[in-house]
């Protein structure tokens, strides 16, 4: 009878948590919703194009967690709005309808055809206006790392709702995005990324590449080649075999470590996406995967050593470090693929060793929500001042099924 008790309770304390935990998600994608005119619908809603791809999966996520059929619509309009809205020249833009300079109708049919603004608050950078580091954060653009977490938002929603369109407009995304960022340096040797673009993509505004630019590419192209070929394969031709093998060939070499905790997040992130489409039956990067890990791990002991997360709110970041909490979260299903699929994993007697030393950072996750679950944090101004992509993140690591699944 005691162990039937305690079984007992502590299924009912899993079920409380998780109720605790979608009512507190829901409450954050609510006020999302409202506040940046999603729903109700605003007569100028604004639009992100990072925070809304976090946003799609977990409105997502909620619906397969309820069946909560509002929420699957939240993400089909959210995607609609940002494409509408983001797919399109800027209201104050003297040039009109979509970045793409398709005529109105065909742009419908290829929303991602010219690429996605970031949504900035400043209009881009004139081709004769001098450079200015500053102020460039807020000018608008196009950044490839935002492209590659819309492209995976898009994969998401087809394998939820079983359309291809979505899958088919992340492609074509990826097509855009790869043949306009991609360049061979005058100097010769391989391919670089650009960090950021102009509007219509045909000027770099920022020279340099972001450090993992490289492996988001590599591993959203990877995904929504399997998310095609599994789910759609009469439906969508899937051809990112040349951009893959690039991109493949970018990544080799580069340096990953960092102490910054959205850097080592994505690291986790990306990280768990090459082992689920491993398993999935997609390719083996063995190298590359342990160039990650290894990177992390570097990662996550610097930044514990620097006791960051012991300052007070004001001086703190806070959608940085659900960054992490993401990356920390996906570490936690590693040993188990890991042991369920030893047939996949016997190329390295280390890999275990270095999940395992992972394991040992999981903490700091929970570290990360319970300080920010004090709302007297939440009234600093680095929350307030960037609101909206906290409250989507934090949810996202409340509840990061929706997000991590490839």
């Amino acid at each position: 009878m005691g162990r039937y008790f305690y079984a007992c309770l502590t299924v009912s304390r899993e079920i409380m948590n998780r109720t605790a935990t979608i009512a507190l998600v829901n409450e954050f994608m609510q006020d999302f919703a409202r506040t940046t005119g999603l729903d109700p619908v605003g007569t100028h809603p604004r639009r992100y194009l990072w925070t809304d791809a976090f946003a799609v999966c977990n409105y997502l996520d909620l619906f397969q967690k309820t069946g909560n059929i509002t929420y699957r619509e939240l993400a089909l309009r959210l995607v609609e709005q940002v494409h509408h809205i983001l797919g399109r020249h800027r209201d104050d833009d003297p040039r009109t309808g979509w970045i793409s300079d398709l005529p109105l109708l065909e742009g419908e049919q290829h929303p991602t055809a010219g690429g996605m603004r970031i949504g900035k608050s400043l209009p881009e950078r004139e081709i004769a206006e001098p450079y200015n580091e500053q102020r460039e954060w807020d000018r608008d653009g196009q950044y490839y790392h935002y492209l590659t977490k819309w492209m995976h938002a898009l994969s998401r929603v087809s394998e939820v709702t079983r359309n291809p369109d979505f899958i088919a407009w992340a492609i074509e995304l990826a097509h855009t995005a790869h043949s306009k960022f991609t360049y061979l340096p005058p100097a010769g040797g391989r391919k670089r990324i650009y960090w950021k673009m102009s509007i219509d993509l045909t000027r770099p505004l920022v020279h340099s590449m972001g450090q993992y630019d490289p492996l988001d590419g590599l591993v959203t192209y990877n995904e929504l080649h399997l998310t095609a070929t599994r789910d759609f394969r009469q439906l969508v031709q899937p051809s990112l075999v040349q951009e893959i093998y690039e991109m493949t060939e970018i990544c080799q070499g580069i340096h990953m470590a960092t102490d910054d905790p959205l850097g080592i997040g994505g690291l986790l992130v990306n990280a768990s996406g090459i082992i689920q489409m491993m398993i999935q039956g997609g390719p083996v990067h063995a190298d590359l995967l342990e160039n990650i890990l290894d990177s992390a791990l570097v990662g996550l002991n610097s930044f514990a050593e620097t006791g960051y997360l012991e300052l007070p709110a004001p001086y703190r970041l806070a959608f940085r470090e659900f960054g992490l909490s993401i990356g920390l979260s996906s570490v936690e299903k590693l040993p188990e693929w890991l042991e369920k699929n030893p047939h996949l994993f016997d190329w390295s007697s280390s890999l275990h060793q270095r999940i395992h030393a992972l394991v040992e950072y999981v903490a700091l996750r929970g570290k990360i929500e319970q300080f920010w679950l004090d709302g007297k944090n939440r009234e600093a101004s680095t929350w307030t001042e960037h609101q909206e992509i906290n409250m989507v993140m934090f949810a996202t690591s409340l509840a990061p099924g929706g997000f991590l699944a490839i």
